[in-house]
């Protein structure tokens, strides 16, 4: 699983079998309609999994966070992320 900062300062989450071939396909605008029209892109952010299943699983819970959150996530900020969660789980 991945996230992309794009051109437009605007994130992209996707997943992936090869990482490296994906960026390529990325930056060549082969990748995905979204990224292709907000050149270039920048690896900002990725997880490993052992299953495709779980990058996608993650891929689409990534994909349904604020843009905060997905900063947070970024940047290493792990203490945050409960506290910028849309919902209270006090």
């Amino acid at each position: 699983m991945y996230i992309l900062k794009c051109a437009d300062s605007s994130f992209y989450t996707g997943s992936t079998t090869n990482l490296e071939w994906r960026l390529y396909q990325h930056e060549i605008g082969k990748g995905s309609e979204y990224t292709r029209k907000r050149l270039p892109i920048e690896l900002v952010y990725y997880e490993k999994f052992e299953r495709i299943d779980e990058a996608y699983a993650r891929e689409k819970q990534i994909q349904k966070w604020s843009r905060g959150k997905k900063e947070a996530l970024i940047k290493g900020k792990f203490g945050t992320l409960k506290k910028l969660a849309k919902k209270n789980f006090d």
